[in-house]
């Protein structure tokens, strides 16, 4: 176990309220403590930020690349044993955590490395503008300029802690931006780890800032501060909500990922192929994390004639899941991140029986000790306004709805207050792409879960605001500055 500091101004700083215990989800067992940081403290990030700022955002684009992939290249050394302490604190099996808890974050660096040699100007035709009162008249010539933002706050999620903040903080570096980061407080460690690889990486000190905290008070308090200019979060709808309404009394620019509630709309014409591939996809709601991924389509709407058949195919598919312990490479479905988050799950699912929904598998606590385990689960028979079709629960729980017709399969889909990420199943894709059309969400799969790294990812409604991923999020951390002159 080993005790930790905030990273400011390139350096461990002793916290003044001193630590708390980062628990193993499967164990229960302290994996390493996290310092619990004072306002004062998070006040202090935010001035090293500063004062660092202006001095990276005037180093060469080439000497900024340099440093991002540098820090790819030292993640990479420091593989094996940021892997390891990813899956004691996250619980994630050990599938997730080789494929998915490490390697994207490389490679979102190595990304933004090629991101900060893109070009920052758009040229604008020259334009004749006649004389007035306000200047002579003349040929103008313009140009749109990507500038820094400044200071960025990046508030992140307990799920893919590295790799979500590695999508914040790389790009927002390529674009010349200082940042302070609050991880999620179930699992900071690995992300703290990152303050010394940017060091060794040749970052400039107070470019990069870490605080933890194992309450909202660090957030708060970092939200709230004068000296941030941006503020970008991925976490719940709820507390977004609070995040958005705090900057807004002094506009600080912010880039929100948020909840969701995805459907996985599966029409009549899906022949076997097609089939199989919807049943694998909404099992990997199960199979992926234990369902802690905001993306993952927790409902499954069913053409009635299919119905039977994809409910069966599903049971079939969760009952063959291995529970157990995450470090063992045969596990599949691993714990949820706390107790706190197990406990919510499953009286999600008991309101769910209360109201006289079937738990067609699961539903039950596993007889796994210890651990904060909840056991793949299948819910019919409820409505559209039943809670657990319509909020957002973190866990291996799919509900599975039935359709009419494409006008009810819309209805369906579009109607909880989320619409991050969808997903359409059919033999035809032409249909599903004017299907896709009508779905009130911010990113829409067609016949599969898989991403494209260099689409716009962000959602509509309550999901969020604004857009990351590629070339946008370096859109995401810049503002745009109009450059006018007279030719």
């Amino acid at each position: 176990m080993r005790t930790y500091g905030n990273w400011i101004g390139g350096r461990w700083r002793t916290p003044e309220n001193g630590h708390y215990p980062v628990v193993n989800p499967a164990t229960e067992e302290v994996v390493g403590a996290a310092p619990e940081a004072t306002p004062a403290e998070v006040a202090a990030a935010v001035t090293a930020a500063q004062a660092a700022q202006d001095g990276w955002s005037r180093t060469d684009p080439r000497e900024r690349a340099a440093v991002l992939d540098r820090t790819a290249e030292l993640i990479t050394e420091h593989g094996a044993e940021l892997l390891a302490l990813l899956q004691a604190e996250t619980g994630a099996t050990a599938r997730v955590t080789s494929a998915l808890q490490l390697p994207p974050a490389v490679d979102r660096f190595r990304r933004y490395a090629r991101g900060a040699l893109e070009p920052a100007a758009i040229p604008l035709a020259p334009h004749p503008v006649q004389g007035s009162p306000l200047a002579p008249g003349g040929l103008m010539g313009a140009a749109a300029v990507r500038r820094p933002v400044g200071v960025v706050a990046c508030i992140t999620s307990y799920n893919f802690p590295v790799v979500n903040l590695a999508g914040k903080l790389a790009p927002a570096l390529a674009m010349g931006n200082a940042v302070v980061a609050k991880p999620a407080p179930q699992d900071p460690l690995g992300c703290l780890h990152l303050g010394p690889i940017l060091r060794e990486a040749g970052l400039p000190d107070g470019v990069f800032n870490i605080v933890t905290g194992s309450g909202p008070g660090a957030g708060r308090a970092l939200v709230s501060h004068p000296g941030v200019d941006m503020i970008s979060f991925t976490g719940s709808t709820a507390v977004g909500k609070q995040i958005a309404e705090a900057a807004g009394r002094s506009m600080k620019r912010t880039l929100l990922e948020l909840g969701g509630k995805g459907a996985a709309i599966v029409l009549g014409d899906a022949g076997d192929t097609v089939l199989t591939s919807a049943i694998g996809a909404v099992g990997s709601v199960w199979s992926f994390h234990s369902g802690q991924i905001c993306t993952a389509p927790t409902r499954v709407l069913v053409q009635r004639p299919l119905y039977e058949k994809v409910v069966a195919g599903l049971e079939h598919y969760a009952r063959a899941l291995k529970i157990g312990d995450p470090v063992d490479n045969s596990t599949v479905v691993g714990p949820l991140i706390s107790a706190a988050q197990r406990d919510r799950v499953e009286a999600y699912i008991a309101a769910a029986r209360a109201e006289g929904a079937r738990i067609v598998v699961g539903g039950d606590r596993p007889d796994l000790k210890p651990g904060f385990y909840v056991a793949p689960t299948l819910i019919t028979d409820v409505t559209p306004e039943s809670a657990v079709a319509r909020e957002e629960l973190f866990g291996p729980v799919v509900v599975a709805l039935p359709f009419e017709d494409e006008e009810e399969a819309v209805r369906l889909a579009n109607s909880t207050a989320y619409g991050l990420h969808d997903y359409v199943f059919s033999a035809d894709s032409a249909r599903a792409w004017a299907l896709a059309a009508r779905l009130r969400s911010g990113n829409v799969g067609v016949n599969t879960v898989q991403r494209h790294p260099e689409t716009p990812f962000g959602g509509f409604k309550e999901s969020g605001i604004g857009r990351d991923g590629g070339s946008f999020g370096l859109h995401a951390y810049s503002e745009l500055q109009s450059v006018v002159w007279a030719s």
